[in-house]
């Protein structure tokens, strides 16, 4: 492949493409999550990561240029698949308004701009976002379950899921419990992850893994297999409260999984970088990866996502360089 084109279809998220908390394993996979023991078993069966072989890739595609003609086509997809975040002790609800209404138009002055997949705040956040986005085809995701730690118990990480939904969440995105994941209490992770799930019912579960803190892409695999068993919708990196947050070798590995996932069971699950990812060649390297690694039906909102907060800014701005030919500085596109 020369590199980044406009694919010739998409294949959207639908009803069927993740499972009911009723059906949360897919058949090929049952005996894997059978008892403690299979889990375990399976999860240390996965091959090794080739750690020099997926940095070596990753660099190798991120060189990879793109036409000028897909260029503009790039920009678009990346902004309609941006989760417009704020996670701050400070935020307001007229931060949160302000947050909306860039979402729903990025740019006023160019209303053919696409809006972001959705706007992510805190449970407390979610009534404003609901008021502010009314009637837009916008999702509005809720960071829950102790995030960002997820140090509470069980209960509370419920509680916090069932608060976002009830205020009008359409997305929640847990953390895991990287303490249990990293001693090996698998079970317990995925025990968890399957209640959030099913807590859910039919709101989308992102499941953020914190990569940052897994220390090895073996266990970066393991997590985002163990999240897929589970139940999860989408995998995510990172909360962006930890550095290293979203890196190109780590979404490769988790592409891989969601693609190895989708070959053996016929499920599409997503996948959603955050933190870290501010600038349009940055984003337009994760679009070429998700391109190569997974495939052209993953290049949609539907199942790949960035978590972001100063990379629509960027986007903005390359975007009216491209349609006017010039450099629009910042002073023209704001993120608030």
């Amino acid at each position: 492949m020369a590199g980044l084109r406009p694919p010739t279809s998409l294949v959207p998220m639908t009803a069927t493409t993740s499972p009911s908390p009723a059906t949360a394993t897919p058949s090929p996979l049952a005996d894997a999550t059978r008892d403690e023991a299979s889990l375990r078993r399976f999860l240390q069966g996965l091959p090794g990561v080739d750690q020099v072989g997926v940095e070596q890739r990753a660099a190798g595609l991120a060189t990879r240029s793109i036409k000028k003609a897909a260029k503009l086509w790039a920009i678009d997809t990346a902004i309609s698949m941006v989760d417009l975040t704020t996670l701050e002790g400070a935020d307001t609800h007229g931060k949160v308004r302000s947050l909306a209404a860039k979402a729903k138009r990025p740019d006023p002055d160019n209303p053919d701009t696409p809006h972001v997949a959705a706007v992510c705040v805190y449970p407390d956040m979610v009534p404003i976002a609901v008021e502010a986005l009314a009637g837009a085809s916008i999702g509005i995701a809720s960071v829950a379950t102790g995030f960002p730690s997820g140090r509470t118990s069980r209960e509370i990480k419920l509680a916090d899921v069932k608060l976002a939904i009830d205020a009008g969440a359409t997305e929640v995105d847990m953390v895991i419990d990287r303490g249990a994941f990293l001693e090996g209490r698998y079970g317990q992770v995925f025990e968890e992850i399957q209640a959030i799930k099913a807590a859910c019912g039919d709101t989308h579960l992102k499941v953020i893994l914190e990569t940052g803190e897994l220390a090895t892409y073996d266990n970066v695999r393991r997590a985002s297999w163990l999240a897929l068993l589970a139940g999860g919708d989408f995998i995510k990196t990172s909360t962006g409260k930890v550095s290293p947050a979203a890196t190109l070798p780590v979404t490769h590995v988790m592409l891989q999984a969601v693609r190895d996932w989708h070959d053996t069971t016929g499920e599409l699950r997503g996948v959603k970088p955050a933190g870290g990812i501010r600038t349009t060649k940055d984003a337009i390297k994760y679009l070429v990866a998700v391109h190569e690694v997974a495939g052209e039906a993953w290049l949609t909102p539907h199942l790949f996502r960035f978590g972001a907060s100063s990379l629509l800014n960027d986007l903005l701005q390359q975007r009216r360089t491209q349609a006017d030919g010039h450099y629009s500085g910042p002073d023209y596109v704001t993120v608030d």
